[in-house]
């Protein structure tokens, strides 16, 4: 039942990116977000509050050990210090693909927890956008600078391994999709995606938009699963 439950969530799920992308596709400059909104939109005023968001991106098991991390206004900071190598924080829109037109979402917000080859090895893309971010830069500018730091070998590779938990019912990844379904992300260089069936029509691997040489020389495959971090069953629709 288990089995047949993912199976019918990776079909919704697959539905689902195939319809975003075709929204993506429609929208214009003149969209809902056309440009950042401003800072504090983003931020998160109860620190506590994002640190338990942050937190539930993972089972407690793992997320109970975990570094958590906060945005603020000069970036990401560590709020408590972990044990176990995981590293767990809210993501923002700008860490979705550069032609969303909810690049500039103030309300999405994407609890997220990595495991330490994923903390060393992709975690840094995040840091680094939300770098350009704060330094007021322009979608268009960050592209520019994210593509100029891949091309001087300012990221690092990476690593095998690399994975992240998105089990948090308390997401809202964006507009269309709320909270979408939980998935565990796995993380491999660019073009490696046929090595692992992913993206194919009847495979329940499937291949996030984001990245993938846009300029980020990473693939990130997409993996529901049939439940919460809490526990609870994702029901067939959830979106």
């Amino acid at each position: 039942m288990k089995a047949m439950t993912i199976a019918v969530l990776a079909s919704a799920a697959m539905a689902l990116a195939l319809g975003a992308n075709r929204h993506v596709q429609a929208q214009d400059a003149t969209g809902p977000y056309p440009n950042m909104a401003s800072l504090d939109q983003y931020l998160m005023p109860d620190r506590n509050s994002e640190i338990a968001l942050a937190r539930s991106a993972a089972p407690p098991s793992i997320a109970k050990d975990a570094t958590v991390m906060v945005l603020g206004r000069h970036g990401y900071e560590t709020a408590v210090a972990g044990t176990n190598g995981f590293v767990c924080l809210v993501e923002r829109a700008w860490m979705g693909a550069f032609n969303s037109p909810e690049f500039w979402n103030p309300k999405n917000r994407g609890p997220s927890c990595y495991n330490a080859p994923a903390a060393r090895s992709v975690l840094p893309i995040t840091f680094m956008r939300t770098k350009f971010v704060l330094a007021g830069q322009t979608k268009d500018e960050i592209h520019d600078s994210m593509k100029d730091a891949v091309e001087k070998n300012e990221l690092p590779a990476v690593e095998q391994g690399a994975m992240d938990y998105m089990l948090s019912k308390q997401s809202r990844l964006n507009d269309r999709a709320g909270h979408w379904v939980p998935h565990l992300m796995f993380y491999v260089p660019f073009k490696d995606a046929k090595t692992w069936g992913a993206g194919a029509p009847d495979s329940p691997i499937l291949v996030n938009p984001h990245f993938n040489g846009a300029p980020e020389p990473v693939t990130e495959f997409m993996v529901p699963v049939s439940e919460w971090s809490d526990g609870t069953p994702a029901s067939a629709d959830a979106h």
